[in-house]
This record gives structure tokens, C-alpha cells and sequence, in this order.
């Protein structure tokens, strides 16, 4: 009998959930927005349950178990030593990925960007008057799939170029599932720092590694790198609202800390800072049985969109619980494909529009298996 019940339809719909709630039509299955249809840890659950015994929720001081369970989750399992003074939490990746390029640029300087990306790097970058440099990934074919290289010239090119002042990483990457590899992330290291490029990697995904690949850190190839991480993509607690920025140099904290406070998100949910210490303490056997889970779902779809669509191109990813999907070669576009799944389907996935790719759509698999198998079914009496 398995330990945890992967397989439950959790009922998530009048839960004021962002995934499930913002469509009208209840009988919608939603597979787009990236957190998971799973209830996270018991033993996050039974911690945050002991928390609220207390009755009282006032401003959080952040305790040293915190970092403890930090760093000891990073060196166990990715040779990673986080040393606490050098950490500074917050409440998501995206508000640090905000603040840090607040702290090392000026309106109208430049952010290098490796496309498609993440959609909320491009705002967070227009948002600070900054102006977007593309690196766009090069597709790899291989065999009947594809994935995605970097174009190491161009970076060269656009590293060179006064203008541009950082480089927004992720790793593994969003949304294309890319693992990078240490030598690729030491080419990275050593183009940037000969620019003198900022360097700023989320690693929010890198537990999520499919089968046969590893995370490789990317502070474990530049010592002097910013990381942002988090454990609400592992273990689907993204509603807590915590992360940490890693930054080892004094002056890139000072100018991260000022920028931080400029935003307003120095202060943190309680909640957050609970479920991380049981999430990093005691989480582990759970995340090693969702991946194995994911892993099941991820073939059993790769299996149906190969049979049912044809002219679909399903990116080879290495990491996260999103397929990245080529749509094409049907003659439509990711939008359409979206528009028409969701009227038609009551599927409801995101267009690769908003990555920055219009030709795909992007599709969260982290869901019961009888309610993916049931969206897949739907997905296909809709497109045949």
C-alpha cells in the first residue's frame, strides 16, 4: 500500500484557489497555473496544525531552526553549503527576483533574458524601468523530440554590451524543463563575469528533477552567485509565501536588503517559515514518492498526446511537472489551442504566449491520475 495518496481527487474549487476559482465553469479541469493538485506533507500539515494552537499570528522572527533546516536540506542533498548570515528571506521568488534587480540596476538599463521564459521575469523586469535583452534558447532536435540549448555567442555578445547589467537564470529552467549541466553553467560563469554581468539564478524547481538528471547549484560553480530557492514548488506550499535570497558577497547584500525593504516584502507569513523547517526536516520520504508519481504521470501523458496529436511536438524535459508542447505543426497556434480546450474540452491549460513562444502551450500534469487521464480523454474527442 503506498504511503501517501497521490491518487485523491482533492476538492480545491470554493477554496479561494487562484488554479481552480478564477474559472466560472465548475466543471473545467485546470491544468495551467504551476502548484498541484496534492496535499502536501503531513508532516507540513502537522506542523502548521501545532501552529495554530497557538492562536496567535503576529510578526514573525525568524528562528535559527530556520536556517538549520535550510542549509542541512541543501548540503544532504546537493553538496551545497548555505551559510545563514548569508541568506535573506522574504515572501516568494518573485518579489526577490524584483528587489534584486531594483538593487543592481537603473531605469533603462539592460536584463538579459534566456527565452521562452518564465512569464513573471518579464514583468518584473519591465516593472523596473529596465529593458529586456533576449538570449534565446536554440532547439535541439532529437530523435521524434527536441530540447533546448544555450547560444553561448550570443550571450558573449549581449554580455559584452555596456548596457546590460544582469543575467536572470533559472535552473532547471521554466518552462522549457532544461537541467543544466556544470559545464554549461561554468561557460555562463565565465562569460559573465569577464562582462561583469550580474548573475541571478532561480532554482525554485531543483527538486523536481525528472529520473537520470541532476541539479547541479549553480552556486557550486560561482561561490559568489545570488540564488533565489524555495520549497513551494516541491511540496506545493506556494500559499505560504516564503523564500530565501543566498548571497554571499556583503555589498550584494546591503544593496538586496535596501531593495528589499524598498518593496515592502521584508516582512513574512509565519506559516511560511513553519512549513519550511518541516518541509527540509522531515519531507524528504514524501518528495521521493510524489517524483515517482509525476514521473508515472508524465509518461502516461507523453503516451496519449503521441497517440491523439500527432503533429505534436513534446519537449524533452528534464525537470518541473510542466510539458512544454510544440502545437504548430496542426496549424494552430498556442492561443487557439488554449481558446479551443478550454470552450470545447473544459481543459483548461496556458498558451506559451505568455513564455515568450506562441506556437505551444504549456500543460501542468501534478494532478490525481483518473483526473489527467480524464482531461486527456476530453483533450482528444475536442482536437481529433
Amino acid at each position: 500500500m503506498a504511503l501517501f495518496d497521490f491518487d485523491e481527487l482533492t476538492l480545491r474549487r470554493g477554496t479561494a484557489s487562484l488554479k481552480w476559482d478564477t474559472i466560472d465553469n465548475p466543471d473545467v479541469i485546470p491544468l495551467w497555473v504551476a502548484d498541484m493538485d496534492f496535499r502536501t506533507a503531513p508532516e507540513i500539515t502537522a506542523a502548521l496544525e501545532e501552529r495554530v494552537k497557538s492562536g496567535i499570528f503576529g510578526y514573525v522572527d525568524i528562528p535559527s531552526e530556520y536556517y538549520r533546516a535550510l542549509s542541512s536540506w541543501f548540503l544532504r542533498r546537493h553538496g551545497w553549503r548555505i551559510i545563514p548570515d548569508q541568506v535573506i528571506v522574504t515572501s516568494g521568488v518573485v518579489p526577490a527576483i524584483s528587489a534584486i534587480i531594483k538593487a543592481f540596476t537603473h531605469p533603462g538599463d539592460g536584463v538579459i533574458l534566456q527565452t521562452p521564459a518564465y512569464n513573471c521575469f518579464f514583468s518584473s523586469i519591465r516593472n523596473n524601468g529596465c529593458r529586456q535583452f533576449d538570449n534565446p534558447l536554440v532547439r535541439i532536435e532529437k530523435d521524434s523530440t527536441f530540447t533546448y540549448d544555450i547560444e553561448f555567442e550570443d550571450l558573449e555578445r549581449l554580455a559584452a554590451d555596456p548596457r546590460n547589467k544582469l543575467l536572470i537564470l533559472c535552473n532547471p529552467h521554466n518552462p522549457t524543463g532544461r537541467v543544466w549541466t556544470r559545464k554549461e553553467l561554468e561557460e555562463i560563469r565565465d562569460i559573465c563575469s569577464r562582462h561583469s554581468v550580474k548573475i541571478v539564478s532561480d532554482e525554485i524547481h531543483c527538486e523536481l528533477t525528472h529520473p537520470g538528471y541532476e541539479y547541479t547549484p549553480f552556486a557550486s560553480v560561482d561561490p559568489t552567485a545570488i540564488i533565489c530557492c524555495s520549497p513551494s514548488k516541491a511540496f506545493n506550499t506556494a500559499g505560504l509565501q516564503i523564500a530565501n535570497i543566498i548571497a554571499p558577497l556583503p555589498s550584494d547584500r546591503y544593496a538586496i536588503d535596501r531593495a528589499i525593504n524598498d518593496n515592502e516584502v521584508c516582512d513574512v507569513n509565519p506559516f511560511g517559515v513553519v512549513g519550511l523547517i518541516a518541509a527540509y526536516d522531515k519531507g524528504e520520504l514524501w518528495l521521493s514518492s510524489l517524483k515517482q508519481y509525476l514521473e508515472d504521470n508524465r509518461k502516461m501523458l507523453i503516451d496519449e498526446l503521441t497517440h491523439s496529436f500527432p503533429d505534436w511536438e513534446i519537449c524533452d524535459s528534464q525537470a518541473t511537472y510542466l510539458a512544454w508542447i510544440d502545437v504548430s505543426r496542426s496549424g494552430l497556434d498556442g492561443d487557439m489551442v488554449e481558446k479551443i480546450l478550454l470552450e470545447e474540452a473544459k481543459v483548461k491549460v496556458s498558451s506559451g504566449g505568455g513564455y515568450g513562444a506562441k506556437d505551444f502551450i504549456r500543460i501542468n500534469y501534478a494532478t490525481s491520475r483518473i483526473r489527467l487521464a480524464e482531461a486527456l480523454r476530453r483533450m482528444k474527442n475536442s482536437l481529433k
